[in-house]
Parts: structure tokens; C-alpha cells; sequence
């Protein structure tokens, strides 16, 4: 019991600050969040592409990260990639509004992305997409700029802590073969 403990501690780590695990293929069915922009976005309506998945935090130390991932949704969205930036509040260093989140987000790193309004990514609150990724793949982001890649049919291809940057090898590498044309 002991050993189990220790190794599900040692996977926690280095899934919140960097390794990448290749996880289990199972599906994700449809989900909606609210767009921060108002309305919804309906991850059902992003099917055949793939899609990077981000907890994100304004106020966060990794927050320089939103630059590299608004790059790959420059480069590679016109390939089929989608990049979603899900702001969250649940390590306390997001702004207390959606409106100021994507000021400081437009200003600052000049994210046109696709953003959903601040949104619980762990607990009993948690999104159901999250609750869906801790009941079927034991994810449950650890930190801020947590990252989830989807392929085209909803499966979790790779998941990356917040050490590992947007457009590094390890996350370009496991994006590359989804992309149309490859």
C-alpha cells in the first residue's frame, strides 16, 4: 500500500511540473464551456482536429507561457490544431474576473485563442471535462499550465505539467502526426 502511495505521489509530480504521460484511449465525449468572449464553446464542434488543452492563470509564473501558446495557435491552427486556454482560479492567481482576464491576456501576450470564462479544473467543482479526465485517465491538474492533448476523436493523447513549455519538442512532437497533411 505503501510502495502504491509513493508511486502515485511520484506520478503527481511529475505530471504538475513537466513530464509528459501518454495516457489510456478513451474518448471524450462532448463538452461545452462558457466562452469568455459569452456564449459556449462546444469542444464537439473542434472533432477531426486536435486540441491543446490548458489550464491557464493570469497572475501565475508561468503565465509567459500564454505567449508560446497563442504562437502555436498561429502556426499550426492553420494546420488544424486548436489551442484552448481554460483560465482558472484554483491555485488563487487568476483575476476575480473573466473581463479582466482577457484584457491582461489581449494586452500582454496578444491572445486571439480560443478562451473559456474562468472555470474550476480540480475539486468538487471541477468542469466536467476535468472531472471526466480525473475519472478516466487519473488527471487532475497539479498546478497552473497543465496541458492536455486530444487527438481528432476526443482521445488524450499526452498530458505535460506546467515545466514543460507550449512549444517545446516533447508537446510539437506529439502534435505533429495529428495535423492535417501529415
Amino acid at each position: 500500500m505503501i510502495a502504491s502511495l509513493v508511486k502515485t505521489a511520484a506520478l503527481s509530480v511529475l505530471v504538475a511540473f513537466g513530464a509528459g504521460v501518454a495516457l489510456a484511449q478513451e474518448a471524450a465525449p462532448g463538452f461545452t464551456f462558457e466562452s469568455i468572449d459569452g456564449g459556449t464553446i462546444d469542444t464537439t464542434d473542434w472533432r477531426g482536429h486536435p486540441v491543446l488543452v490548458v489550464n491557464t492563470a493570469s497572475m501565475c509564473g508561468f503565465a509567459p507561457q500564454l505567449e508560446g501558446m497563442q504562437d502555436l495557435h498561429e502556426t499550426l491552427g492553420p494546420k488544424g490544431l486548436i489551442v484552448l486556454a481554460v483560465p482558472s482560479d484554483d491555485f488563487a492567481q487568476e483575476y476575480d474576473s473573466a473581463a479582466k482576464v482577457k484584457e491582461f491576456c489581449a494586452l500582454t501576450y496578444g491572445i486571439t485563442l480560443p478562451m473559456t470564462d474562468i472555470t474550476h479544473v480540480r475539486g468538487a467543482q471541477a468542469h466536467p471535462f476535468y472531472r471526466w479526465l480525473r475519472e478516466t485517465h487519473d488527471f487532475v491538474p497539479m498546478w497552473n499550465f497543465n496541458k492536455v492533448l486530444l487527438d481528432g476523436d476526443g482521445k488524450v493523447v499526452a498530458t505535460w505539467g506546467a515545466l514543460t513549455k507550449p512549444g517545446s519538442g516533447a508537446i510539437t512532437k506529439a502534435i505533429a502526426p495529428l495535423l492535417s497533411g501529415s
